[in-house]
């Protein structure tokens, strides 16, 4: 408990997992839902969890209070489409005036990731907040394959969204799902017009996460065969840069820009993992691709205080895998974990 109050006055984190990895990056989703139905993430007739069962923004923010009192300094904000949740600027505004003023003090980062089509409303209301970087979802440039890949989207909407943000002051990095056949023909145009216009690139690769009414097997893109592919073509450097999250970057010499890979698949990053991940519904995984996970809307609405939220997510912690055990078999379709991870958060 002394621990506990130390951390507090934001000087340190207790949450040290069983492998004495540090936690200090919570990953909460405000919503399952989305706007979008993109090929690789769900299925197009998704079926939304029931809206009672999702936290307030109230329960939120308390228990992200309750993480940051412990030591976590960076907050990412996800969904499902998190920007499709009313009212959802209000936790923005609670979790920005936690910023701390000093680089040891609280919460030093307030992210978030978004398919961007809502962004253009919400651009300077995100800025104010106190975001300052967003990361925005886009898989490819051609307007046709977009709404294929969405099954519905527009790209126009979404290139709106991006350009609002970079308007209103925030950094974007584009996050992109590398998909063999899809769009594995355009990454190297793609790192291009991210360089142009001053964004950070970041390829991730398909991870089998829930049914999508397709063979992940198919799916699935190595991106050490991307990277090679691209260095016909770019100079690129291995950096030290990270954002905190599982990234390796690449400085990009002819763009001046960076590109990260994230490799669950082929370069196990667990390591280094220093996140956990929140649900909309009150629900901790301590690893995205395990179903180990502990349950706080029950405490919530049972009327748990601070001491005993604090103390059920050091518990939690306590129970944090070494790693994830994702793998492409092609001799089994079927996802290696049966939630889909607008349920965990992006």
């Amino acid at each position: 408990m002394d621990d506990i109050v130390r951390a507090r006055g934001g000087t340190t984190s207790v949450m040290i997992d069983p492998f004495g990895r540090s936690i200090t990056y919570l990953r909460v989703s405000v919503t399952d839902r989305c706007d979008l139905r993109c090929v690789y993430c769900m299925a197009e007739d998704m079926t939304f969890l029931p809206r009672a069962d999702l936290l307030s923004l109230e329960e939120l923010d308390r228990l992200c209070g309750a993480f940051i009192r412990l030591g976590t300094t960076k907050i990412r904000i996800t969904g499902g489409e998190p920007l499709v949740r009313r009212d959802v600027m209000k936790l923005f505004r609670s979790l920005g005036a936690r910023l701390g003023s000093q680089p040891d003090q609280g919460l030093r980062e307030l992210t978030v990731t978004t398919n961007a089509t809502q962004l253009a409303r919400h651009a300077e209301a995100l800025h104010a907040a106190g975001v300052r970087r967003v990361n925005v979802s886009l898989d490819t440039l051609e307007p046709a394959k977009f709404t294929a890949i969405t099954r519905w989207g527009k790209l126009d909407r979404v290139l709106d969204g991006i350009f609002a943000a970079k308007a209103a002051g925030l950094a974007v990095k584009i996050n992109t799902v590398a998909v063999r056949g899809l769009n594995e023909d355009e990454i190297d145009a793609m790192l291009a017009w991210c360089g142009e216009r001053g964004f950070d690139f970041c390829l991730i690769e398909t991870m089998p996460m829930g049914e999508i009414d397709a063979d992940r097997t198919s799916q699935y893109l190595p991106l050490s065969l991307v990277r090679s592919r691209l260095r016909r073509r770019w100079t690129l450097t291995e950096t030290g840069y990270t954002t905190g999250g599982p990234a390796r970057y690449f400085d990009v010499a002819e763009t001046g820009t960076r590109i990260g890979f994230i490799t669950p698949m082929t370069h196990n990053f667990c390591e280094s993992c220093n996140r956990v991940r929140l649900t909309c519904t009150g629900t901790l995984f301590m690893c995205l691709g395990q179903d180990d996970a502990a349950d706080f809307r029950g405490p919530l609405r049972a009327g748990a205080d601070d001491a005993a939220l604090e103390a059920a997510i050091m518990a939690a912690i306590a129970r944090k895998p070494k790693g994830h055990d994702f793998v492409i078999d092609r001799r089994q379709a079927a996802p290696a974990v049966t939630r889909h991870m607008s349920v965990t958060g992006g």
